[in-house]
C-alpha cells in the first residue's frame, strides 16, 4: 500500500488541510481524495500526491 498526502490551500495560501492516506492504486487514491474533499466541502486549491512525489490531483 503506497501513501498518498491531500493538501488544500486558501486564496492567501494558508493551508486548509493537510490529510496522508493508503490506496494500493493510483484510482483508489484519486478517488479517495476526491471523497476528502467532498467530505470538507473544498473547491479551492488542492493537490494529492504520492510518496514518491507524482501529482494524482490536483486543482488551482
Amino acid at each position: 500500500m503506497k501513501v498518498y498526502v491531500l493538501t488544500a490551500f486558501a486564496k492567501d495560501g494558508a493551508k486548509l488541510l493537510e490529510e496522508s492516506f493508503g490506496a494500493m492504486t493510483e484510482a483508489e487514491a484519486k478517488q479517495r481524495g476526491e471523497e476528502i474533499l467532498q467530505q470538507n466541502d473544498i473547491t479551492q486549491t488542492y493537490r494529492c500526491t504520492s510518496s514518491s512525489g507524482k501529482l494524482i490531483l490536483f486543482h488551482a
